[in-house]
């Protein structure tokens, strides 16, 4: 089947077509052309008033749930609100019962998402069951389709693993990632350790056990070698060390979650339990510190870091609640709020190559990967826009403008109703 996207105007600052509405011609998974004006000869056509297009949108840290938690997420649901929500690939976190520790179970995320448009690229557990003791099969999983190795939210403790992963992977030439925290020192917190968390007396997490995980992470690779990410930074000091560390030539990486950015920890005053989230929120000193290194390009990734809990898990006292929050369904006008258009879909459409996943181009003759949106009237984020199975959403009532319309990957067509 043919498509042609009728007058969309074109964002891609690298693009010869940037800001200007084009016909785009797909045949048979590729951009056939780009034009002013093409006939329709047949193709189906999309045409929606005040139509977008971009390269298609990328996330880097999704979870669902499947298997062991289909109650929060499965992986067919989860992928469909992926695809709604504007995203053609996303990495999917390991964080299931069982982990995703053995090429068994790579292959099994695999097949279970083949047939859903929006393409899902897993992530291995980087120790057998996320226990930080022993290496998962790194290599077996990279050969079934893993593009990095990460025990969610679950510190590296023994630094001599680390080394030796890093060591390890560079024969294969995989990502190695590690969770900024020293459970030694947050030492079973709940939110920021900060003004809120001594006024309200609730036990905090101090921005130092994220600084020496961090500080001990880039020695260790400063003296192995290897490629480190880490993911979801949380504060000031994170960024002036990475930034230290990408100076000095390491090959490191990182991201923050879409909720650091915007909310700070006087969100937690009510102990609204939608944001008890991990990395915790912190203060708005962090908060800025964070948007600029976004700004600047020290934080190479933004994510949703969608997180899916079943209301018996969320909706319940501070103290207890797990940490997490949804977030597909809310990125784009989250973003949207904090960033202009183009540096918003700069940074939908990077990181992909960080895992090794081929980049997208909008040029005649490359495979066809886009996202379409709108960025029209203000809304309010309801729960009515949640496509997911869990509805703990961190952003429930923020006001946004910007909505996706759907997604050309290759042959496959999804506009949202």
């Amino acid at each position: 089947m043919s498509i042609i996207l009728k007058s969309a105007k074109v964002i891609n600052t690298e693009s010869k077509y940037h800001g200007t509405k084009q016909d785009i011609l797909i045949s048979k998974g590729k951009i056939l052309k780009i034009a002013k004006s093409i006939n329709s000869d047949g193709s189906k056509e999309i045409n929606i008033e005040g139509m977008h297009v971009s390269m298609g949108w990328f996330d880097s840290s999704v979870s669902f749930g499947e298997p062991g938690y289909e109650e929060r997420e499965t992986i067919i649901n989860g992928g469909n609100v992926a695809a709604k929500s504007g995203f053609t690939d996303i990495v999917l976190n390991s964080n299931t019962n069982p982990v995703i520790d053995s090429q068994a179970h790579i292959s099994f995320i695999k097949s279970k998402s083949k047939d859903i448009i929006t393409k899902i690229h897993p992530l291995g557990a980087f120790s057998v069951s996320s226990k930080s003791k022993d290496l998962a099969e790194l290599n077996d999983m990279q050969q079934n389709g893993a593009v990095g190795f990460y025990d969610y939210k679950k510190p590296i403790e023994n630094p001599n693993l680390l080394k030796t992963a890093l060591l390890y992977s560079q024969t294969f030439d995989s990502l190695i990632m590690s969770f900024a925290q020293d459970n030694s020192i947050s030492n079973n917190g709940i939110i920021n350790e900060g003004l809120v968390s001594v006024s309200y007396g609730i036990k905090g997490i101090p921005v130092l056990s994220e600084e020496i995980q961090i500080n001990r992470d880039i020695k260790i690779l400063e003296y192995s070698g290897g490629r480190l990410h880490i993911p979801t930074i949380s504060c000031k000091s994170s960024v002036d060390a990475i930034r230290e560390a990408k100076n000095k030539g390491l090959d490191i990486s990182c991201s923050v979650a879409i909720h650091n950015l915007t909310y700070n920890e006087e969100k937690l005053k009510d102990f609204d339990t939608r944001y008890k989230v991990s990395p915790p929120l912190r203060t708005e000193l962090d908060r800025k510190a964070l948007v600029k290194a976004v700004e600047d390009g020290t934080i190479d990734m933004v994510t949703s870091d969608h997180m899916p809990i079943d209301v018996d898990n969320k909706k319940m006292d501070i103290d207890n609640a797990e940490y997490g929050t949804i977030g597909l369904e809310s990125f784009f006008g989250a973003l949207l709020n904090l960033f202009d258009l183009n540096k918003t879909i700069k940074i939908l459409t990077s990181g992909r190559s960080r895992f090794k996943i081929n980049d997208c181009k909008m040029e005649e003759g490359s495979n066809a990967n886009m996202t379409l949106f709108t960025i029209g009237n203000e809304y309010t984020f309801l729960k009515s826009n949640i496509m997911s199975k869990s509805k703990n959403s961190a952003f429930l009532g923020t006001k946004m403008h910007g909505k996706p319309l759907g997604i050309v990957v290759n042959e496959k067509l999804l506009i949202n109703d």
